[in-house]
């Protein structure tokens, strides 16, 4: 008995696993939900007991359907309710009700793919589109009353008629038409008559297009567009502005009535209904059917662009890189050099077709300003900041391109990749390379700082050094000038080299200077601030090194400050 039962148990559960993995399937409860509501019952399901340990319980419910009671096990609240109703279809007296026969399919498709998109596949195939119009319906007959009756039980009603809906499927030069109770269904049945009655046929040949061919395809393509679609379409064509205006509305609340203005270029048409939207269609259809009386456009062939790859090369860092930067930069250098504030730029307006745009900026420096325009908002910007650097009287922005043309860096360069500027070979480490006008700019502060005082090397008292033979030599303060000067912008200082070479025979070598002193004595000459900010991390000293107003930071480790400013100075 126990085999017995545990067979019908694993019977059990296997059918109700196929049930549940089948969705379309009706549970157990389902059936027994029509069962008792066929009887006018109720049915009530009653959790009696739990039992077993937390991670494996077993559940007993029970089902009462009318006199009837029964009773099931399962591992879980949901599958002990579906065993019990599948037991309780099993052996319950009711009267079940008729099972209803499954529906038709009505398009006889074998898979889930509908007769429209079947359609639409073999339409690519054929090379000819599928386009379907809604037709109106036809007009229901009209049926004479019979005035010859006698008694209100001669009395006749006509039930009202259920609408059909009519839809017109064309593929290439045939056509077929479907019907059916809504519009999608009507769309089917076309559609399935268009599959039955070209299957069969051969795909047909492509034939070269002449000018009425492809008329014709652009007037098909046109059918699926709207008649606000088609007017934009030809007013971008053709560069002309289109606006829709409202300029009339009345009637009472619940019948309003709506009238539009288009126009376009030259054209113009008024359209009413009873929406806005309505009235603008109408509008649109009176001056599409103007505008497609002008003449065509004339068929301009671009000329194909063949681009030739040019390898990249290294561009040197010169003396003049400031006049191949951009614009923008170049100008907030200026601005910080000369510490006063930044550019302020100002977007003053945007004019001209939604796709072609522009834009016009405009910059404040101090008193001055300039704007400059642009098909995007970078561009006018870089324009105006162009405009405003020759207001102040500098120099054009010239591209690298031009500025390696004239001065012949590149010739007989054969590096190998691209694009960053690296420093010469002759230019010793710490350095910095600046533009003419950020120069220029410095050595302005720098005179309105310190002027009327006479610079000079440091003594070697201030060094704390013993004197070299370069040092030791006492020029005048614009000799030192240009030697800084010179050291600045190129790196090395010819008149430094001419001045050690005149004072080296007679003076032996010493030790040089440190670089730190050599830092600060630059600073003094040029005009710029060197600030140090130092902080002990164990046995090492960390020292921060900050140029103003050159915006530079710099950071170095020794073992004591005094190596950490010559690591920083280096």
């Amino acid at each position: 008995m126990e085999t017995d039962s545990s067979v019908e148990r694993l019977a059990l559960a296997a059918s109700l696993q196929d049930k549940m993995a089948n969705p379309k399937e009706k549970t157990p409860m389902c059936l027994v939900n029509e069962l008792a509501r066929f009887n006018r019952v109720q049915p009530q399901y009653k959790l009696l007991k739990e039992r077993g340990p937390a991670h494996s319980k077993m559940f007993s419910v029970q089902l009462s359907l009318g006199e009837q009671t029964w009773e099931s096990e399962g591992s879980s609240i949901k599958k002990a309710q579906q065993a019990v109703a599948n037991k309780a279809l099993t052996e319950s007296t009711l009267p079940k009700p008729v099972q209803k026969p499954p529906k038709s399919n009505v398009n006889n498709n074998p898979g889930s793919i509908t007769p429209t998109v079947e359609l639409n596949g073999l339409a690519m195939k054929r090379g000819e589109p599928a386009i379907y119009r809604p037709l109106d319906p036809k007009p229901f007959p009209n049926y004479r009353a019979n005035y010859n009756f006698r008694g209100m039980y001669n009395q006749r009603y006509h039930c009202p008629m259920p609408k059909i809906f009519y839809v017109q499927l064309t593929v290439g030069n045939n056509e077929f038409f479907g019907e059916g109770k809504t519009r999608q269904a009507a769309r089917h049945n076309a559609a399935m008559k268009a599959l039955q009655a070209l299957q069969n046929e051969p795909i047909p040949e492509k034939s070269p297009q002449n000018g009425e061919s492809g008329k014709e395809m652009d007037d098909d393509k046109d059918a699926n567009k709207s008649e606000i679609s088609l007017v934009f379409e030809i007013a971008l064509k053709r560069n002309m502005p289109v606006s829709f205006e409202v300029i009339k509305e009345s009637g009472p609340p619940h019948m309003k009535s709506f009238v539009t203005r288009v126009s376009v270029g030259e054209f113009s048409a008024e359209g009413e209904g009873n929406s806005k939207k309505l009235s603008k269609k109408r509008a649109a259809t009176t001056v599409l059917q103007e505008l497609k009386k002008l003449p065509p456009l004339p068929v301009v062939e671009k000329p194909k662009l063949f681009f030739k790859k040019r390898p990249k090369t290294i561009v040197k860092a010169g003396p003049e890189y400031g006049q191949g930067m951009n614009p923008i930069s170049r100008l907030a250098q200026i601005q910080q050099a000369k510490k006063e504030k930044e550019p302020d730029y100002v977007l003053l307006s945007e004019r001209g077709m939604p796709r072609r745009r522009e834009f016009v900026m405009q910059v404040k420096v101090g008193n001055e300003v300039a704007t400059g325009t642009g098909p995007n908002k970078k561009i006018a910007k870089k324009n105006a900041a162009e405009a405003m650097l020759l207001q102040l009287g500098y120099k054009a922005s010239t591209s690298l391109q031009d500025q390696l043309d004239k001065t012949g860096e590149n010739k007989g360069w054969s590096g190998p990749k691209a694009g960053f500027p690296e420093p010469t070979n002759n230019t010793p480490k710490g350095i910095l390379h600046l533009s003419p006008d950020v120069y220029q700019e410095m050595e302005a502060s720098r005179h309105k700082v310190i002027s009327g005082t006479t610079l000079g090397y440091l003594s070697p008292k201030d060094m704390n050094q013993p004197s070299s033979s370069f040092f030791s030599i006492s020029p005048t303060s614009n000799s030192s000038a240009t030697i800084a000067r010179e050291l600045l912008m190129n790196g090395t200082s010819p008149t430094a080299e001419a001045i050690g070479l005149k004072g080296s025979s007679p003076t032996p070598p010493c030790s040089p200077v440190q670089p730190s002193k050599q830092l600060e004595y630059l600073a003094r000459i040029q005009g710029f601030q060197v600030h140090y900010c130092d902080r002990q991390s164990g046995k090492e000293c960390v020292t921060c090194l900050t140029l103003a107003p050159v915006q530079m930071t710099f950071h170095a480790i020794g073992s004591s400050i005094e190596a950490s400013h010559d690591q920083d100075a280096s």
